[in-house]
């Protein structure tokens, strides 16, 4: 637990720090308590704890909160789920029960299976894989793994998706991933994020998360932000909701409710990108929302035009009644 509340991403929340400090010197505490944490601890200690606080942060916090909502207010959740009533959650309590032991089960077992990766990288190279030193990554050189990371995720996750998970229905890990992720034709929910059979889930989330950070060796702070983000990702598109903020992560989230709803026959990629590309996609794919997305930001700037030449036009009709009654006053006086 000191580790954890050592984490200088989540004392910079929860430390007292006044509100008017500039941005550098956040910047600076930030860097001395990195600095401070790498040097105190082991790596593979951090690299574990960090990623364990991401899973608590941006999955298992949020999912409970979903499911809580969804088993609480069935009448209000069934109107933003995609499907209905079909796409909330069982109400069984011994159900759910198992879901959660199943999925904190495979929270453990993920951590222990990146613990050892870690620990027979150090070993077998004498140096963690991931760089873990107190100088923290240039901004752009942490953009730039990530859009590398991303690629790499999305061309990974489809092929393994797709051919290993479910190309193959006669293999055993098909039939673990059939039979654990696709126990409900339906609309998915967060919890189901890592409630699968460890094996396919092994392939399915995290070789495509941990593999392409490793081989571009990024710093652990990029690695960090990447499975933060990935792990937010795949809580909101997991969700089942149609109300999630952004038209984009709202297309992921219809795409991966048609899969789970469909048994699992299209969309196996992240974004839909290799999915547009293979001819597997189903509803509407990444290209179509970053075009909505356009649509919509042109269709706001509009707006603003609109409302600009409107306030004009009213500012002039004042201006001019103004210069009328100037000009009445005037005669009057002569």
């Amino acid at each position: 637990m000191d580790l954890l509340l050592s984490i200088p991403v989540l004392t910079y929340f929860w430390a007292p720090y006044p509100p008017s400090w500039s941005t550098s010197l956040n910047i600076l505490l930030f860097t001395i308590s990195w600095g401070t944490l790498v040097m105190s601890h082991d790596p593979i200690k951090v690299h574990l704890v960090g990623v364990a606080a991401i899973r608590l942060v941006f999955w298992l916090a949020p999912s409970l909160i979903f499911l809580l909502f969804d088993v609480g207010l069935p009448s209000v959740a069934e109107s933003i789920k995609h499907g209905g009533r079909a796409g909330l959650p069982p109400r069984n309590r011994r159900a759910l029960t198992q879901l959660l032991l199943l999925a904190l089960f495979n929270t453990a077992f993920l951590l222990a299976v990146e613990g050892a990766c870690s620990y027979a990288h150090a070993v077998a190279f004498g140096k963690p894989e991931f760089l873990t030193t107190t100088t923290l990554p240039f901004p752009w050189q942490i953009a730039k793994h990530i859009a590398m990371a991303f690629i790499a995720r999305e061309v990974l996750q489809y092929y393994i998706h797709r051919f290993l998970l479910h190309g193959a229905s006669s293999s055993p890990v098909a039939r673990l991933h059939a039979s654990y992720a696709h126990s409900r034709p339906s609309a998915p929910f967060s919890l189901q994020v890592l409630a699968d059979h460890p094996l396919p889930l092994l392939l399915h989330r995290f070789l495509p998360l941990y593999l392409p950070a490793v081989l571009i060796r990024a710093h652990l702070l990029t690695y960090f932000v990447f499975a933060a983000l990935c792990t937010l990702e795949e809580t909101l598109s997991m969700s089942g909701y149609t109300v999630v903020p952004g038209i984009v992560m709202r297309g992921l989230g219809q795409r991966c409710a048609i899969h789970y709803a469909s048994g699992g026959g299209a969309n196996f990629g992240a974004y839909g990108v290799a999915d547009w590309a293979h001819g597997t996609s189903r509803g509407r794919g990444v290209l179509e929302d970053l075009q909505a997305e356009a649509e919509k930001h042109q269709l706001q700037e509009r707006a603003g035009d609109k409302v600009g030449e409107g306030a004009s036009m009213v500012q002039g009709g004042l201006d001019a009644l103004r210069g009328k009654k100037g000009k009445r006053r005037t005669a009057k006086e002569i």
